[in-house]
């Protein structure tokens, strides 16, 4: 099993000021949490700079990621390093993820940017059941959205500042391998962890 952090940004998002030095620092001395996605608003500058620092550590595990804004809402894609081609339609981007075997997440679907419904209409992987930044009531609605639609639930910290580093994680039953992190979620091989409570998928 992993613990992962499967939203974060780096100080290339405009809205963050996260250095990618200080989350593979902090990534590399926390005592469980070993992977995490970096999912930068609309580039992967941030990955390719954390994924080259990593590589001096052989004990975290460094997942490709991107927060693309869609026109009808957020979307996560993991495990692609290249951005679709616009306009950034939902259907556009999860046809370019799936020729990728990217995998699929709708992100807080209940906050503004959030696809909120409208996710039922499309072929998507997962769910972020439980963002660090959204407020119980909304994480509530995106944990009844995935129960309803059959979809596995994912968490992230969504953290824009350290100090909201790991503040909730999702554990993964696979190894560090990234592809078999994927397969995993993909699968439901999931359960999302937050200083408060656990919830099973």
């Amino acid at each position: 099993m992993i613990r992962a952090d499967l939203h974060v940004h780096t100080d290339y998002s405009p809205d963050a000021s996260i250095h990618p030095k200080t989350i593979v620092n902090h990534l590399h001395a926390h005592p469980f949490i070993k992977a995490v996605a970096i999912t930068d608003h609309n580039t992967f500058k941030g990955y390719h700079r954390v994924h080259k620092l990593a590589s001096a550590f052989e004990d975290i595990t460094i997942i490709p990621g991107v927060e693309i804004s869609a026109v009808e809402g957020e979307l996560i894609v993991l495990g692609i390093t290249q951005l679709p081609p616009k306009p950034w339609t939902v259907k556009n981007v999860i046809d370019f993820a799936r020729e990728r075997n990217g995998l699929i997440i709708v992100p807080h679907p209940y906050r503004a940017q959030g696809l909120g419904d409208l996710t039922r209409s499309f072929d998507v992987d997962a769910v972020e059941v439980l963002n660090g930044n959204d407020p119980r009531h909304l994480n509530k609605m995106a944990e009844k959205l995935a129960k309803e639609t059959g979809l596995p639930g994912v968490a992230g910290s969504d953290a824009h500042k350290v100090n909201k580093l790991w503040t909730v994680y999702t554990e993964v039953q696979a190894s560090s391998d990234v592809q078999e992190i994927l397969s995993a979620i993909q699968k439901g091989l999931t359960r999302v962890v937050s200083t408060r409570k656990s919830i099973h998928f």
